[in-house]
């Protein structure tokens, strides 16, 4: 027989492709929800990176920045960071209480972020305001940020004080140029000159501040070869460099880890799809049973059937992947518009096209490798069979294994194409590559459970029930789609599991966020000599208040055991305490919310080497333990200390707790300021603060309700996407259960049609049905049960590093909707079998 050519066999397909996609909307419906996940995912991530990338010197401020805290450069130290022909800029930042003017409805008082800028400053980007425009600012005016006039009710022209020094607010901030450089921070924030900052004497000797010197580089010169030179010069400094390429690293970062989560959730949401798409595929390719045993007999190969049908598939895909391609484009705008607020810079409208070419190839590899192994059997079965394959089963595939060789391999190059673009496209390409593994293993895992449940119903008495004994006989008769179901059910249930976990664990890490005892206040910089007056200041004003006074300092890791800080190629992301300054104190006794795991406390009054007491979890990242050496620099010098004991720290208490306590006789002589948290009546805090602030200017008070406000902000969003991508990944799930219902229509067609033919009532074959579904569901949900709680653990605990704590009652209560959510589904996909009339379904046999 001669081949029909390209051309003539897509004039057939086309012919035979419904306009509405008929028989292939399951492929659709599946393929465009994968891609347009993937791709709106894949353009937001690096739509935000690239805009981080992009601004990085105007983020940054500059090409270079140096940054430490608790002092300003030696003068040795500032000649060697000016560049020759480079321009440089310093700013200093710190913490600090605004007292607006006495107005109703205002508090008074407001932690802010308070910013002295020299004469340079911004050396990149626009200090843009409300109105007017920036200039130098004289000693004794003060910008304020938009959120900062709300609250304290401030407008042009009106007086505000810090410290000891009254200021005039000479404009509104409308954009910070290097807002998102600055990090977190726990409040608006309020710009003054280097000069004006010096008049408030919030800047003294232990306070906390922290200075920044920028540089703006001649062209040609390369911000790491300058900073390489300092880091020569200056080992034991203490300093912290970022340049214009890293201008926001914990941003980015944050950004790609959420991303690349969010993403894999998508592409194992494509992956469960997958599955959808071959059921769909199978249902389609038996309802053409009769068109196809038709070409066979005129003379049409096998290699014809299957170019015919895989084109048809093919056109499908590729409207189902460019539908997802729009999507996926149109939604970042969209996404950026509604909560761009949120974001930590707004991205510019623009196409990626990576995202997007990285989103189709994984949408067209999926359908190839979902759809391969239905076309196998079509093409390879003789026309008789498929004419009688309502009511004969043949091995057809399974007694030709050239053929299912072949086959298998296909789908195996298909697959291991999509492992290999995903853990190529992935920032972490181990943490990819377990996600595909664990996904790939529950398949397989439903997969033998299916098979397994074939067999054992095959086994088991008959039961004397008539709608039970049908239920059993349906999951082994021939032409029993028992794998599919099990696979579409246990995927769902799982699913469902897996969100009601992790959306309860997230609760529960809110609810931890307030615990049943914390401070109400955070005070910070009270001066180290004045601990006895501020006690008592306190006490005369809430009697009842429980104090935890703390000396407090900056410090930086540069040495753990032998090892440098410096000449680690990469940080690891769970070493966070290695990135920059930390906060460090000392003391005679263990400190409140921590409990010691090893080594011993030092008398209080030891005189020896210095000691350290290191957090545990930080020891065992660093692979250090008791007696082992940590170099820490504090205020410029470095101090060498050996770790006397390890700790662990109740970190919900929101109390002190630091991850490095020194003994005292190390640090005590050191300029340091005290830092207090206070526990006292509601009905105190307003008096307290005013007589905190009044006899210290210098001190600045943190509201526990600001902190967990914004915690719970963080949460409540990282939830919500969490939520959306699962969403998607749970109508996947449905999408295959209702593949799996469609596959098997024909020979449920056929059952149904036997049944009323003898007598059976509609309502007893649904029955028989409903009877199966609720026993591979029930069989089901300790599986369930099993696996969407390791899958919920392992995003809570091991990816986002939170407390594992469900709520199992919950979880057990969306099990049982999900299980009657999918028996309702499949009772509604019974319907048009039970509507087929008895006379026609005979004539088609």
């Amino acid at each position: 027989m001669r081949r029909v050519s390209w051309t003539a066999l897509w004039r057939i397909a086309r012919r035979d492709l419904h306009a509405g996609f008929r028989g292939l909307r399951l492929l659709f419906v599946c393929l465009f929800l994968g891609v347009a996940t993937l791709a709106t995912i894949g353009s937001l991530t690096a739509s935000i990176s690239s805009e981080l990338g992009a601004r990085g010197r105007v983020i940054l401020g500059g090409d270079v920045e140096v940054a430490m805290t608790q002092r300003e450069a030696a003068a040795a130290e500032l000649a060697a960071l000016r560049q020759p022909a480079a321009r440089f800029s310093t700013t200093i930042r710190l913490r600090a209480m605004a007292n607006g003017p006495a107005r109703p409805g205002t508090p008074g008082a407001v932690l802010t972020e308070l910013k002295g800028v020299d004469g340079a400053y911004p050396l990149t980007g626009t200090l843009r305001l409300a109105s007017g425009a920036y200039t130098p600012l004289p000693a004794d005016a003060i910008l304020v940020d938009r959120a900062l006039a709300e609250r304290l009710l401030l407008r042009v022209g009106d007086r505000l004080r810090y410290g000891t020094a009254p200021f005039r607010v000479a404009g509104i901030i409308a954009e910070e140029p290097d807002r998102v450089g600055e990090g977190f921070t726990l409040g608006p924030v309020a710009i003054v000159s280097l000069d004006g900052l010096r008049r408030t004497g919030l800047v003294q000797p232990g306070a906390l501040y922290e200075t920044k010197y920028r540089l703006t580089l001649p062209a040609g010169v390369a911000p790491d070869g300058v900073v390489g030179g300092w880091k020569t010069r200056f080992p034991a400094a203490g300093f912290e460099y970022k340049t214009r390429d890293r201008a926001a690293p914990g941003a980015d970062r944050f950004f790609q880890r959420l991303g690349q989560f969010l993403g894999l959730i998508g592409l194992a949401a494509l992956v469960i799809a997958g599955i959808g798409v071959g059921n769909g595929v199978g249902a389609y390719l038996t309802a053409k049973r009769g068109a196809i045993a038709t070409l066979k007999v005129l003379g049409a190969t096998a290699r014809d059937i299957e170019r015919l049908y895989l084109m048809q598939i093919g056109a499908v895909a590729l409207v189902a992947v460019a539908g997802g391609l729009v999507v996926g484009a149109a939604l970042p705008p969209a996404i950026v518009l509604l909560v761009g607020d949120l974001l930590p810079v707004r991205p510019a409208v623009g196409l990626h096209l990576l995202p997007l070419v990285t989103s189709a190839a994984f949408g067209l590899l999926v359908a190839l490798a979902f759809a391969l192994p239905p076309l196998a059997r079509a093409r390879s079965m003789p026309a008789a069979a498929l004419l009688r394959e309502g009511v004969e089963r043949r091995g057809g595939v399974e007694r030709r294994g050239g053929i299912e060789r072949r086959t298998a391999l296909r789908v195996a190059l298909a697959g291991g194409a999509v492992v290999a673009l995903a853990v190529a496209t992935a920032r972490d390409p181990l943490f990819a590559a377990s996600v595909l593994a664990a996904v790939a293993a529950v398949l397989l895992l439903l997969a033998g459970l299916g098979w397994a449940i074939r067999r054992l119903a095959a086994r088991v008495p008959r039961p004397r029930a008539p709608l039970v004994r049908l239920a059993v006989a349906n999951l082994h008769r021939p032409g029993a789609q028992t794998g599919a179901l099990v696979v579409a059910l246990g995927l769902a249930l799982t699913l469902f599991v897996t969100l009601a976990a992790i959306q309860t664990s997230l609760d529960a890490e809110i609810a931890r966020a307030v615990p049943a005892r914390a401070p109400d206040q955070f005070v910070l910089d009270v001066p180290s000599d004045q601990r006895a007056r501020f006690e008592a200041l306190v006490k005369s004003n809430a009697p009842e208040a429980e104090l935890n006074v703390v000396p407090s300092l900056r410090g930086t890791i540069v040495a753990y055991g032998q090892t440098r800080v410096a000449d680690l190629a990469a940080i690891p992301d769970d070493a966070w305490f290695l990135r920059g300054e930390r906060g460090v104190t000392y003391s005679p006794t263990l400190p409140q919310g921590s409990v010691l795991t090893a080594g011993k406390w030092w008398p209080a009054d030891y005189a020896g080497p210095p000691l350290v007491s290191l957090d545990r979890e930080a020891a065992r990242v660093m692979k250090v333990g008791v007696g082992d050496t940590l170099t820490v620099s504090i205020l410029g010098r470095e101090i060498e200390a050996k770790i006397a004991n390890l700790r662990e720290i109740h970190w919900e208490t929101l109390g002190f707790n630091y991850i490095m306590v020194f003994s005292p006789n190390t640090l005590a002589a050191a300029p340091h300021s005290l830092t207090a948290t206070i526990e006292m009546d509601d009905a105190h805090q307003g008096a307290v603060t005013r007589a905190i602030l009044t006899a210290f200017p210098s001190a600045s008070i943190i509201a526990t309700r600001e902190i967990v406000g914004q915690v719970r902000t963080i949460l409540d969003q990282m939830a919500a996407a969490i939520l959306l991508s699962a969403s998607v990944a749970i109508l996947a799930g449905i999408a295959v259960l209702i593949g799996a219902i469609a596959a098997s229509r024909a020979a449920r067609t056929y059952d149904s049609t036997i049944l009323k033919t003898l007598g059976a009532t509609r309502g007893q074959v649904l029955g028989a049905q409903a009877v199966e579904y609720a026993l591979l569901a029930g069989l089901l949900a300790v599986l369930a049960l099993a696996l969407g709680g390791g899958a919920a653990w392992f995003v809570i605990v091991r990816v986002f590093e939170f407390g594992w704590a469900p709520d199992w009652w919950v979880v057990g209560g969306v099990l049982g909707g999900g299980a009657l959510l999918t028996l309702g589904i499949g009772l509604i996909g019974s319907w048009p079998v039970l509507s087929a009339r008895p006379a026609a379904v005979l004539r088609r046999l």
